[in-house]
């Protein structure tokens, strides 16, 4: 089974739904190591993705994926606009012009989005950032892959996003605002691993 660009659609609008739904949820993680406002940037960003889709609907999965990465550059603030622009705009172009994408073109794509956060945030797994989220997720997708069951790697990813996100808790924050507060920074939750963690249950939902 291959995902096209309703899934891709579907994708976006379930993790427009999920930053709104879990937008205090992510303040609340903030505000101990950061400055509070990771849930109202995440929920902005992608409500404002759902309007560009509608304003101009794109025809391709990747396509979708670089309108979501312009949208998230110009109106998120703080590290997580620039950091998941990025992403997205690695993995659009991983993906490219194909109307539909398969489970080892998608597994590639998360890579590149997981490299290009590396990139613009010279984050390392253990630094109590959302790497500590996307590094099991691609990793998880690459063992399951080779199934070619595409909706069992984007769960396989969620899956190993969520456990991240919950492994950053007893870290000390190494990056960003957070890594100020040195061990005080121990004992919280990174919001970026647990917004990682939703957008990944979201893709994973959407091809259900």
């Amino acid at each position: 089974m291959a995902l096209d660009i309703q899934w891709a659609l579907r994708w976006l609008a379930l993790t427009a739904e999920a930053m709104k739904e879990h937008r205090e949820e992510l303040i609340e993680l903030d505000r101990p190591i950061g400055d509070s406002d990771h849930g109202e940037n995440m929920d902005r960003g992608f409500q404002a993705v759902i309007v560009k889709i509608a304003e101009a609907p794109p025809e391709t999965p990747g396509a979708a994926l670089k309108l979501t990465a312009m949208t998230l550059m110009s109106k998120v603030g703080g590290a997580a606009g620039p950091l998941y622009g990025t992403a997205f705009l690695r993995a659009a172009t991983a993906l490219g012009d194909a109307a539909e994408v398969d489970a080892a073109t998608l597994a590639t794509a998360l890579q590149a989005a997981r490299d290009g956060i590396v990139a613009r945030g010279k984050a390392e797994p253990g630094d109590k950032t959302m790497v500590d989220a996307w590094t099991p997720a691609i990793e998880a997708a690459a063992a399951a892959a080779g199934n070619g069951d595409v909706r069992k790697m984007l769960l396989a990813a969620a899956d190993a996003a969520e456990a991240g996100a919950v492994s950053t808790d007893p870290m000390q924050a190494r990056k960003g605002r957070a890594s100020y507060l040195g061990e005080r920074s121990i004992g919280h939750r990174d919001p970026g691993a647990v917004s990682t963690a939703l957008i990944l249950r979201a893709a994973a939902g959407a091809a259900e």
